[in-house]
């Protein structure tokens, strides 16, 4: 009885020429109207015929009522494919807004830029592809459609980290506060996480705003929140990066004491690693040498040259003059970090030049020219030029934390050397002192009190990076995990690490692709190692990307931007730190509709 019913509902091609029907989608539509009957019974189709539009084709024959129904099935193709390719259209349109809008968060620029680059787009349009204007014309960038779509964009990314976070086997925190144009400290949380096949994604995880106080407590429940609401377990939490200051790194009511508290409150097996970062350590360790009073009278003399206009312009016209190589000398700002070097080497540089400019303002230049004060400005120049290098080397993104800390022991290493040349004269990996010894007598060149020098910045060295010299047996089994002495590794992991350096193919695999990708080739036979490996891999040496977002934040929230709206500023910066992620526009697309922009098209 059903399968006489299904076949009496079936359409019949004959039904096409007697009552001008054809079946689309499983739907029998009427090619006259386009009205779709709900069942495909012949009586339907006939009753729509003979009530619809028996009287205007009922004076056809068969041969003209063929000829009818193939024309009417043209027009109903060509009325889908233009229907296809208006909704293909709109979805163009939509992704080009989520693009552009994507390069304005990058770039800092407000919202309203939306509308320039529309206009633009319209004027090129005109000249190149006037008949592609309306397709232009579509796509919506007005300050609030930009607005909007930087916000999707940054929950996309959000969505996506979420995705990834089930995955993770082990992840790091690097936190860090600063203020904004508007004196609101902002907090910046970024997560550092390794899945199970020992992939690194590096993301930013909160970045939000206290309008309050900034206690240790405060800024504990923020990142209690940031960990709470990607719905990551405690038990995961292996590292911690800060940077250094009383309220973060407090062992009872900083944010170390009181993340510790919450994962013994979670019955969390694994201990706590707990880095001040390394960037900032080597910084405090430049202020071991105490030769402030150099870098003092340096200040000075930039200040004066650059503070006021006039002395700024003779300066250059002066150094124009005289066929100088350099053709100014730079500000020095603390807080940047390579600034000092650059100021001091411009200046040694300059020195003489500096001199003659300051003589015709008739200012006393005595101290300038003093044999003693060039002594220490050379030295000052050429170990900043080292510290500047050694900064330059921990920065970066994704950066391995033992391949860090092997550039501090290299450091540390080269200080030693440094300190034994000097004391018996021989400065040759200084150069500005290797000029200023050869211009004045070897008996006043005072390479003792240098190598002094050296020997306390290498003591400070060892000071500050005592916490890291503690996990050297740990960083090596990420490093270089076939020189490691068994007896002194863990115990867990003693019977698979003879195993790994008993492997002849994992040894050569090892040498292949070196420290960094070796990890991911480790057996899942070996899980203890890859569990240690994973955790390595996702320790951050520094708060180096807390550093760089505040660096965006003060691009894009400006004195001409302090009305910018605390979730609007999370989403620009979640765009522009996106690294391991990118927004899937396509998913996002799919989910609006096109909505033509309010700017006008018209010159």
């Amino acid at each position: 009885m059903a399968k006489r019913k299904a076949e009496n509902r079936s359409f019949l091609d004959k039904w096409e020429a007697e009552y001008l029907f054809t079946y689309v989608k499983d739907k029998p539509v009427c090619l006259v109207c386009g009205v779709n009957v709900a069942v495909s019974k012949e009586y339907n189709i006939r009753r729509h015929y003979e009530t619809k539009h028996h009287d205007k084709y009922k004076d056809l024959d068969m041969t003209q009522r063929s000829q009818k129904v193939e024309e009417m099935k043209r027009s109903l193709v060509s009325q889908q494919n233009m229907f296809k390719k208006a909704t293909s259209q709109s979805e163009a349109a939509v992704k080009a807004s989520y693009i552009v809008a994507a390069e304005i968060a990058k770039s800092a620029r407000p919202f309203n830029e939306g509308e320039f680059v529309k206009k633009c787009m319209m004027k090129v349009c005109d000249l190149v592809c006037p008949e592609k204007k309306q397709a232009f014309s579509n796509v919506s960038l007005s300050r609030n459609t930009v607005a909007d779509r930087t916000c999707d964009l940054a929950t996309n990314l959000y969505d996506q980290l979420m995705e990834k976070g089930k995955d993770f086997v082990a992840f790091s925190l690097a936190v860090d506060e600063s203020c904004d144009a508007s004196d609101t400290a902002q907090l910046s949380v970024f997560i550092r996480g390794v899945d199970s096949n020992l992939c690194v994604t590096e993301e930013l995880l909160g970045f939000k705003s206290m309008h309050g106080t900034t206690t240790g407590k405060e800024i504990f429940e923020e990142v209690s929140k940031c960990v709470t609401e990607i719905k990551l377990p405690w038990d995961k939490l292996v590292g911690l990066t800060t940077d250094g200051a009383p309220a973060m790194c407090g062992k009872k009511s900083g944010l170390v004491g009181m993340v510790r508290e919450k994962m013994r409150e979670e019955n969390c097996a694994g201990e706590l690693t707990v880095y001040h970062c390394i960037i900032h350590q080597e910084s405090l360790c430049a202020k071991a040498l105490k030769m402030e009073h150099v870098m003092t009278t340096v200040t000075q003399v930039v200040n004066f040259i650059r503070a006021k206009g006039l002395n700024h312009r003779q300066f250059k016209f002066f150094l124009e003059e005289c066929g100088s190589e350099y053709a100014d000398v730079p500000y020095h700002t603390e807080v940047r970090w390579l600034s000092r070097g650059k100021v001091l080497n411009r200046c040694f540089e300059l020195r003489e030049e500096i001199c003659q400019f300051l003589e015709t303002k008739g200012k006393d230049t005595a101290e300038l020219r003093e044999q003693k004060f060039l002594c220490e400005l050379a030295f000052l120049c050429d170990i900043s030029s080292h510290l500047d290098a050694l900064n330059l080397q921990l920065q970066g993104r994704g950066r391995i934390i033992t391949d860090m800390y092997a550039a501090v022991r290299a450091f540390k290493t080269k200080l030693c050397l440094w300190e034994n040349q000097m004391l018996q004269g021989n400065p040759c990996h200084f150069p500005c002192c290797q000029t200023i010894k050869a211009q004045i007598s070897t008996a006043v060149f005072p390479c003792a009190q240098f190598a002094e020098k050296l020997s306390i910045l290498a003591a400070e060295f060892s000071r500050r990076f005592a916490d890291f010299d503690v996990q050297k047996c740990r960083f090596e089994l990420l490093s270089n995990p076939f020189a490691v002495d068994v007896e002194n590794a863990p115990t867990n992991i003693q019977m698979e690490l003879i195993e790994l350096q008993c492997n002849d193919t994992l040894k050569s695999k090892y040498d292949a692709v070196g420290a960094a990708q070796f990890p991911r080739f480790i057996p899942d036979t070996m899980p203890q190692l890859r569990t240690q490996a994973a955790q390595k891999l996702s320790m951050f040496g520094s708060t180096y990307l807390c550093e760089q977002l505040f660096s965006s934040m003060k691009m894009t929230k400006t004195t001409h931007r302090r009305r910018l709206t605390d979730e609007h500023l999370r989403s620009i910066l979640r765009i522009s730190s996106a690294q391991s992620l990118s927004p899937d526009i396509d998913e996002l697309a799919s989910k609006k509709r096109c909505q033509v922009s309010g700017l006008g098209t018209s010159d």
